[in-house]
């Protein structure tokens, strides 16, 4: 180890579920570092999941594609970094220009990826193994620094008082089923990762007739989706909330909830992040990517068997093959059993 860093920067600049996915390393950083002072670079529709967190001095958010954008920006942030003197900066992200910010920021020992677009730029690299979960491929980011086996926690995020009781605020608007709240994200930014809103609808129904109210959340661009699924189901039970919420708002909302039926999106890792079981529904990509939910009982809902999957490593705006076939045949009422099943282990805690 290099003397045990005081001072260590962590950039990642991707999409909030990544973002949270490179919380167990920050965890580890903490628990085995606990004199290191940690500053995280994020976007700004991410940067949010990371307020309060216990294990990070100092969040700076980098406006990549607005205000700090092209080539300026990334120079304006990197003497900004400089001042600072960090001894190390792990750069989970692979793209070449959070590689070439820390080198820009002159900080003697960078560490990221051998996949990354910018490896060159770093002074340590690590394999990228793409048959592991993200979470432990971010861990081994720490060999670098002296830290090896590793045991990661879940990512934790940390809502304020204020943000629970905005989330309980919004829930006693409606009637609470007797056996209690679901939540449904049923957004993604990609089209070939969300499950049919008619499937919702479907799945929606019967959960009301088993006494669940649902709670469908998502962002501002969700919120048509979503009144189009509170709408189907048609029940006062029901209550819309995409648009409404700031992202640890919603991680509070989540909390509440007994389990939570997202696509392979960013609620799926929020719910992991406040330990409320999840159902994921995979589409077009798989869990074999190493993006799955990984709580004690989470479980992944798929059409298995099918030679068109994956499709593609994100996601795409259209099925290659025109069927849809991975997420139509997905029928409600196997996602259904699946709850069911999620609920009574739960339950049990088995």
């Amino acid at each position: 180890m290099i003397g045990s860093p005081r001072n260590v920067l962590v950039v990642h600049t991707a999409f909030i579920g990544d973002i949270i996915l490179t919380l167990p390393m920050v965890q580890a950083l903490r628990t085995q570092l606990p004199d290191a002072s940690i500053t995280f670079v994020a976007i700004p529709s991410a940067a949010g999941v990371l307020a309060n967190h216990p294990g990070i001095r100092e969040i700076i958010v980098y406006d990549k594609k607005g205000m700090e954008r092209g080539v300026g920006g990334m120079v304006s942030l990197a003497l900004r970094l400089r001042k600072t003197r960090f001894e190390v900066a792990l750069v989970p992200h692979r793209s070449l220009r959070s590689a070439a910010l820390v080198w820009l920021a002159r900080i003697p020992k960078r560490v990221g990826f051998y996949s990354s677009a910018g490896r060159w730029l770093f002074t340590d690299v690590v394999r990228y193994r793409k048959e592991s979960h993200e979470i432990d491929r971010n861990m081994s980011l720490l060999q670098s620094i002296g830290l090896s086996d590793l045991k990661p926690e879940l990512p934790s995020v940390y809502p304020s008082f204020e943000d629970d009781n905005t989330a309980s605020q919004l829930l006693n608007t409606v009637p609470t089923g007797t056996n209690g709240w679901v939540a449904f994200a049923p957004g993604s930014v990609w089209n070939t990762k969300r499950w049919p809103w008619e499937h919702f609808v479907s799945l929606g129904r019967m959960l009301v007739s088993h006494g669940h109210s649902i709670v469908l959340i998502g962002g501002s661009e969700d919120a048509t989706l979503c009144h189009q699924i509170a709408t189907g189901i048609g029940d006062d039970r029901v209550v819309n909330a995409a648009g409404q919420l700031t992202l640890l708002q919603s991680a509070a909302l989540i909390a509440r909830c007994r389990v939570a039926i997202s696509n392979d999106s960013a609620p799926m890792h929020l719910a992991v992040a406040v330990r409320t079981p999840v159902v994921a529904i995979f589409g077009a990509t798989v869990p074999e990517f190493g993006f799955a939910p990984r709580g004690p009982y989470d479980v992944v809902s798929e059409t298995k068997g099918l030679a068109c999957r994956p499709c593609s490593i994100h996601g795409g705006d259209r099925c290659p093959i025109k069927t849809f076939v991975c997420m139509n045949d997905l029928s409600p009422e196997s996602v259904f059993q699946q709850v069911q099943r999620t609920l009574q282990r739960a339950r049990a805690g088995v």
